[in-house]
């Protein structure tokens, strides 16, 4: 079942500034019990089995390999690319990437949330950004036609990955225990 849920892109946040820009912006968040960190978020999101797929698949069709070491290295600061992306913001609270065509950001926040039953939660947030390809014979700009035939997959796949990584980061955090 999937716990992430579609919401507004915060203001402020890094993903916040594509939001007012033309193209495509989208934002998901769930809320888990217990406190994490953004470096916790990060490392679980990138090291979450679903995602593990994903980096095995830009392993193997597009020679751009990573490893959990590097995602841990990531969620730390220590590291400006991984895999198809490099860091374009980052902070305590928010990461920014973009991917190596430059066309798409991927957007991570960790940040508390409300007490649930006396009980300290941490709002989990993961959005995407798709900037228009612009033509330059007709100076109009477009989104593509993949973009409109894998939207309905990416809106999927999206609430699947921060779901996978909410469950991932509770599973991490009890192993550190």
């Amino acid at each position: 079942m999937l716990s992430a849920r579609p919401c507004q892109v915060p203001a402020p946040s890094f993903l916040h500034h594509y939001k007012e820009a033309p193209g495509f912006t989208d934002c998901y968040m769930v809320e888990v019990l217990g406190v994490f960190s953004q470096e916790a978020f990060v490392e679980a999101f990138y090291t979450s089995p679903l995602f593990k797929l994903e980096r095995a698949i830009l392993t193997y069709l597009a020679s751009m390999p990573s490893t959990d070491a590097d995602a841990r290295a990531l969620a730390c600061g220590k590291l400006m690319t991984f895999s198809a992306w490099t860091v374009e913001r980052q902070s305590s609270s928010e990461l920014l990437l973009a991917d190596f065509t430059g066309r798409t950001r991927s957007w991570l926040m960790a940040v508390p949330g409300a007490e649930n039953n006396h009980a300290a939660t941490t709002r989990l947030y993961f959005g995407s950004a798709v900037i228009p390809c612009s033509h330059r014979a007709t100076t109009t700009s477009s989104m593509g036609w993949p973009f409109y035939a894998l939207a309905g997959f990416h809106r999927l796949y999206s609430r699947l990955l921060l779901s996978a990584a909410s469950r991932h980061v509770k599973i991490n955090n009890r192993q550190r225990l």
